[in-house]
């Protein structure tokens, strides 16, 4: 028997990217999604093989159906069913688009789906959609509405960068008015469509962290970072969910978290498409335990640079998205984080050490 939280024999987050077809195409898009479904996809058999072998990381494992938009698949509820049926905990990230309606939202609850994410990423409708370039404020509200009549338990993932940065504190209040469990909130990694984005300041991320914690202790639902684990170095160096963050290290590509793309290629993370293998020749279960990538994610002892000087390695680890989008190479410095370790006087990554904004996102 081994410990159900043991990040070496499953992920604590499997992210299913069921298809790249999209109706939208978000100037921050990490599939780049395109309006048709790509002929490579995995077929509703090779899907439900995936969420069998699913089951064998042990019970309960937390599957995350994403894209481009899941919604584009007419075999969506059946996946879900089948799914819920195998013991697995199915949760759904669709876009925010007409097709989310009312009625779509209640066939996902009758399937057995168990929580749904929507993006928000303005406070208002002008500024969600001029950050990403489509109008679907008015959709996404819609759907949190139905999502609510149905009793589906709703998320809210907003992406953080110099342009949503300063909105943060009304998307704060968004989340609140909405009934949300959970603010995932993600700080950019520039992949896909989003690299045309500019991202915050190592120093605007510190401020903008410290922040997040008041509001976790303020607030009733839940917050997270998304791609920012040194989230868990700001709360030990406040002495915020000290005992928890030192109990169980975060959540990283590869380390907690894995993500099968649309063609069944599997790679630690959607923000680091390097892939360890493909779910037609392998099963996920063997390629996250045993594929080389995956276990050199999973040691904070191959790090390099300054996180793999850090104290706080174990506990936060850096993005290993991040690293791979700056440097090719994931197990390198993180970029956004500030913190610099005692003794250290290794290089620095390029972000930290040119001049960049300061600031909080604060009321």
């Amino acid at each position: 028997m081994f410990d159900d939280l043991d990040t070496d024999r499953r992920p604590l987050v499997l992210i299913w990217e069921v298809t790249q077809a999209c109706g939208l195409a978000c100037r921050h898009c990490r599939a780049d999604a395109k309006p048709s479904r790509h002929p490579d996809e995995l077929t509703t058999a090779e899907g439900k093989r995936l969420l069998d072998s699913a089951t064998e990381f042990g019970g309960g494992q937390l599957v995350v159906l994403s894209g481009g938009d899941p919604l584009a698949r007419d075999d969506l509820t059946e996946l879900i069913a089948y799914g819920d049926e195998r013991g697995l905990r199915m949760t759904i990230t669709p876009s925010g688009t007409a097709s989310l309606s009312p009625g779509r939202v209640d066939d996902l609850a009758d399937a057995g789906i168990q929580r749904m994410a929507l993006s928000l990423d303005g406070s208002t409708r002008e500024r969600h959609d001029r950050f990403r370039g489509e109008e679907s404020f008015e959709s996404t509200m819609a759907a949190a509405q139905a999502a609510a009549d149905a009793d589906v338990p709703l998320q809210i993932n907003t992406t953080v960068c110099a342009e949503t940065v300063e909105d943060l504190p009304a998307i704060r209040d968004r989340v609140r008015e909405l009934g949300t469990v959970l603010w995932s909130v993600f700080f950019l990694v520039p992949v896909g469509r989003g690299r045309i984005l500019d991202p915050i300041a190592p120093e605007r991320a510190e401020a903008v962290m410290e922040w997040l914690h008041d509001v976790s202790n303020a607030e009733s639902f839940g917050v997270k970072t998304t791609e920012a684990p040194f989230y868990r170095r700001v709360g030990l160096q406040t002495n915020e969910n000290e005992t928890a963050a030192r109990r169980r290290g975060g959540i990283t590509a590869g380390r907690g978290f894995a993500f099968v793309s649309h063609a069944g290629e599997v790679y630690p993370s959607g923000f680091l498409p390097r892939s360890a293998g493909t779910v037609r020749d392998r099963s996920v279960v063997d390629i996250y335990r045993n594929a080389d990538l995956f276990e050199s994610l999973r040691d904070p002892d191959r790090l390099k640079g300054k996180c793999g000087a850090c104290e706080f390695r174990q506990v936060c680890g850096g993005s290993r998205s991040r690293a791979y989008a700056a440097t090719g190479d994931p197990l390198e410095s993180d970029p956004l984080c500030r913190h610099v370790p005692d003794g250290y006087d290794g290089e620095l990554p390029a972000r930290q050490r040119a001049d960049g904004a300061s600031g909080t996102a604060a009321d």
